[in-house]
């Protein structure tokens, strides 16, 4: 394909230097532009195959020149450069109709692929497309990440901020598959309606329909009232099914039949119900192993399996950890309304060579665990928990999870008054800890806390823990 003239804009003179001698040498024949403003006045002269332009420039910005040709050239296809890679340009240059998103610093043969690309684009000119319709104006959204596989997240997120389709989200525990697709759900066109998510690990088997499907009054011992499902209360918006994998065989059939459907039935009802939901479901596992063991369905997996996106682990994204410990120590501290502390480089570099099992999950734990045991404002190696330390960071135990699956499971079975019933075993745990740590020494004990001598000694009586030897 013989490819017309291509633009790049970029203020940054070594930049637009190294573009066009790679552009020209693959045989693409290129323009060059200093500002935005210069380059749209020669559009309307002229008009190039595609375009690749920075973000941040003086005067007019990548996104409002982008903006300004969408409106006079709608299927020109324009790039998006920036060094600024984080998920709101990556979301925002798709939102506003860019053919790519480019983070810088890239590798200059996949940049000239790129271009190719987008040539060809713009040469078939799909006259005949329609563009859905665009989403809401979307929360910011706090996904933290500028390493080449967190990247690949954002450009996923970004080219479906126009679609309502099923999206499948793969990664390990605590890699934050809640939080991308809660993304999505705010880049989307159903940002206006409800986020509902259930984990189908954390809901007893015999609870687990009534929770997805709701029931009507009457139908069993307990049903006092008619309750609305969460496929219900998820009308007009998402509904994000956690740990898929789980989901036991009758429910997947269930399942199916709503997405082949397009209704379900409260347990006990008789009149169908309209599912406008859309589907974004997570799992840990892999579900293509399942499914040659009969234990997931193959007609549900290609339902679910539209679109995959693959959340890395934070070992694979090892570059991205000195940005999230910053970021959660500054988050900790706000939530323990204290000074943030700083962590000294050695402590950094330490903590960046840990293969974290737990994932971003684990490592915010860690945070907190540091602003609240740690004696000065500077974090050294001393500082480090006993296992994070020796690099055994397996043996951490992630509570905050654990915690959170008991509450889950607490509820689903109908508990009540749950804050009363784990408080005492939250306080019994820490106390024995801290007196442990100080051989009984109550005064020191109180200190590590954060209370005083008589509120410990109070706790001690109340617990019946004053007979027990330290």
């Amino acid at each position: 394909m013989k490819i017309e003239n291509v633009w790049v804009i970029d203020d940054d003179k070594a930049m637009r230097w190294v573009l066009e001698r790679a552009l020209e040498k693959a045989g693409i024949p290129v323009t060059v532009f200093e500002s935005a403003s210069t380059a749209l006045h020669e559009l309307g002269r002229h008009v190039p195959a595609a375009i690749l332009t920075d973000v941040r420039m003086p005067g007019m910005d990548g996104f409002e020149f982008l903006d300004r040709v969408q409106t006079d050239h709608p299927k020109l296809p324009v790039i998006i450069m920036t060094a600024h890679s984080d998920l709101q340009s990556a979301v925002g240059a798709f939102e506003k109709g860019a053919f790519e998103y480019l983070p810088k610093p890239f590798d200059m043969d996949e940049a000239v692929e790129l271009v190719r690309r987008a040539c060809l684009a713009s040469s078939e000119s799909n006259a005949g497309s329609v563009s859905e319709e665009k989403p809401a104006a979307a929360q910011p959204f706090r996904i933290i990440g500028k390493s080449p596989a967190m990247q690949e997240v954002f450009r996923a997120i970004g080219r479906l901020s126009h679609s309502s389709m099923t999206v499948l989200i793969n990664g390990a525990s605590g890699t934050g598959k809640e939080l991308v697709a809660q993304a999505l759900h705010e880049h989307s066109p159903r940002a206006s309606g409800p986020f509902i998510a259930l984990n189908m690990a954390a809901i007893p088997r015999d609870l687990l329909e009534a929770e997805l499907f709701g029931h009507e009054k009457g139908v069993f011992t307990g049903a006092s009232s008619m309750r609305k499902g969460r496929f219900e209360q998820a009308h007009k918006g998402t509904l994000f099914l956690d740990e898929i994998g789980d989901m036991p065989s009758d429910l997947q059939t269930r399942l199916l039949r709503i997405l082949s459907d397009g209704h379900f039935y409260r347990i006990g009802g008789y009149d169908p119900i309209q599912a406008d939901v859309r589907i974004i479901a997570a799992t840990h596992q892999d579900l293509e192993v399942r499914v040659r063991k009969g234990e997931f369905r193959e007609d549900l997996f290609h339902r679910l399996n539209v679109i995959r996106i693959h959340i890395p682990a934070l070992h694979e994204r090892s570059e991205d950890i000195p940005v999230l410990l910053q970021h959660f120590m500054q988050s900790s501290a706000k939530e323990l309304e204290t000074e943030p502390k700083q962590l000294v480089d050695e402590v950094v570099e330490h903590l960046t060579t840990l293969q974290w099992p737990g994932n971003v999950r684990q490592l915010e734990n860690v945070c907190r665990w540091l602003t609240v045991m740690a004696a000065g404002n500077e974090i050294h190696m001393q500082d480090l928990p006993a296992q994070v330390l020796e690099g055994n960071v397996e043996d951490i135990i992630d509570w905050r999870s654990m915690l959170r699956e008991w509450a889950d499971t607490e509820l689903a079975k109908g508990g009540d008054a749950i804050w009363n019933q784990i408080l005492p075993e939250f306080e019994t745990v820490m106390i024995e800890a801290v007196m442990k740590k100080t051989g009984g020494r109550r005064q020191k004990a109180a200190k590590l806390l954060g209370w005083g001598r008589n509120t410990l000694t109070r706790k001690i009586q109340e617990l019946g823990l004053f007979e027990k030897t330290y």
